[in-house]
């Protein structure tokens, strides 16, 4: 394909293919691993992607009016955790003129949550709330339906098609036509009884029965969840501070436990320790040297982030309540950060806005609080800018910063919450790895494996110690020896 259609794709979806596995991964999953029919998706793809110049696609190039319709965006998720692009079919008029750029605009958000989010998977909503024939546009179904069954593979979890005319039924038995089996059985058609079987009534307008109060305006784009109603993690309370000190005995006390662990299964520690350290990432204290090794690791301009997509919390059997995100400031100058999260009432986020200096870690705790638990839809923002040598880096200089700085100049990173679900204790659980390795993925083991960081942390301490001691002994030792040679020498 390559030699005979090189000049008919993009160079960086070539490289991206040669580089990405999980991307290639998706496209043979889509085509059930059969290569031919994999093989001939990719070419068809990278010809659509070049075509519609999927890769250049931004905001700026693309009419204001499209983003101030409100017909296409995304907002919320679903009942697996899964982000909702919704498709206002009421706000959508169908003309040849626009098409087009309509079909650019279905790309573009595409495009710019697949690389915003890694690649998971979306939820289209049709909300078809009064709508009747002016508003079929048989063509702009078609089109995208054929982004996830032909040019983004593995992208679709469900079309969730609400409240459908019966005057449509024609249309889309026409549309049925067009997606082949497996799509087929994504479709699920609602009404107001039914469709928080899908989606809870907290994404949900309420003319579909839910009690969203989100108002689509443009701008900024609607495309995540953190924007209004949101507020920032505020100052910890002594209440707070008192409560994380417990945790963190308990945690140091349940460390202890899984030392003893440790002794026992040594043998078979140690290749869970192998894992740990061929995974990519630096997780960090504040010398960059003594540096251990994350699972995961997000390389951003400024900062780096570990971990790079998603925060492991237990569920109430597990009870694991408490994770690390470790911050690496790889400019020259000071990195200014906050982080925001979309439940501030469930988590605690020490420190949640600070800066970091040049060349050095910064540990950030994040803890639920009180009886809450962790769930798929939350979401963490890490913002970051740098600033000037001169400038201060306490409290108010650091708020006079944000008022300050523009908007272009800020890295953002999102973060997801993972339930790990288990109704084995946690210890109980990592026992059982380490006798089962195989049977367990990276996400099931990294709790166990953070925790055995922390160990080896210490454990690397006291064999440092040791070896000091070891080599003061040595040099006592050689000079005793060299006393006693002198002396019968003489």
């Amino acid at each position: 394909y390559l030699l005979d259609k090189s000049d008919k794709y993009d160079s960086r979806d070539v490289e991206r293919l040669q580089q990405d596995d999980k991307w290639v991964e998706n496209y043979l999953v889509w085509r059930h691993d059969v290569v031919d029919d994999t093989l001939k998706m990719i070419d068809e793809s990278f010809q659509w992607r070049k075509e519609y110049t999927v890769n250049d696609l931004t905001e700026s190039v693309l009419p204001k009016w499209l983003f101030e319709n409100g017909s296409l965006f995304l907002h919320g998720y679903d009942k697996e955790g899964y982000k909702l692009f919704w498709f206002r079919v009421k706000h959508h008029t169908r003309d040849p003129k626009q098409q087009l750029e309509k079909k650019k605009l279905v790309a573009f958000w595409l495009e710019h949550y697949a690389k915003r989010d890694h690649g998971k998977p979306l939820t289209v909503v049709f909300d078809m709330a009064e709508t009747g024939i002016s508003h079929i546009d048989l063509d702009f179904v078609r089109f995208i339906v054929n982004c996830f069954t032909d040019y983004y593979p593995n992208f679709l979890t469900k079309i969730v098609i609400f409240e459908m005319p019966w005057i449509m039924n024609a249309a889309f038995k026409i549309v049925k036509g067009w997606l082949g089996p497996d799509a087929i059985s994504m479709l699920k058609f609602t009404n107001k009884s039914d469709v928080q079987e899908y989606i809870s009534g907290e994404y949900l307008p309420p003319h579909m029965g839910g009690t969203d109060s989100f108002k689509y305006s443009y701008p900024p784009l609607v495309d995540d969840d953190f924007q209004t109603p949101l507020c920032e993690n505020g100052p910890i309370t002594s209440e707070d501070e008192h409560e994380s000190k417990e945790e963190i005995d308990a945690d140091t006390k349940e460390t202890g436990e899984l030392n003893e662990e440790q002794n026992l299964n040594q043998k078979k520690m140690n290749s869970i320790e192998q894992i740990s350290k061929s995974e990519e990432t630096d997780k960090t204290e504040i010398k960059p040297k003594n540096a251990k090794k994350a699972l995961t690791t997000f390389k951003g301009p400024l900062l780096h982030i570990s971990p790079a997509e998603e925060l492991y919390f237990g569920s109430k059997e597990t009870g694991e309540k408490k994770c690390l995100i470790v911050l690496t400031n790889v400019t020259k100058n000071i990195v200014a950060f906050k982080v925001r999260t979309t439940a501030p009432e469930k988590y605690r986020v020490k420190p949640s806005n600070s800066s970091c200096e040049p060349g050095t870690s910064l540990d950030i705790i994040v803890s639920l609080h009180g009886g809450f638990a962790a769930s798929l839809q939350d979401r963490f923002l890490i913002m970051a800018a740098e600033m000037d040598q001169s400038s201060g880096a306490g409290v108010p200089e650091l708020t006079q910063f944000w008022k300050e700085v523009p908007r272009t100049k800020v890295m953002e990173h999102r973060l997801r919450c993972h339930v790990v679900e288990s109704s084995k204790p946690s210890s109980l659980t990592l026992k059982e790895n380490t006798f089962n390795i195989p049977a367990k993925t990276n996400e099931d083991l990294h709790i166990q494996l953070t925790r055995l960081l922390q160990i080896n942390k210490r454990l690397q301490e006291q064999i440092d110690r040791c070896l000091w001691f070891q080599q003061l002994s040595v040099v006592l030792s050689l000079l005793s020896v060299t006393v006693v040679a002198f002396c019968f020498y003489l």
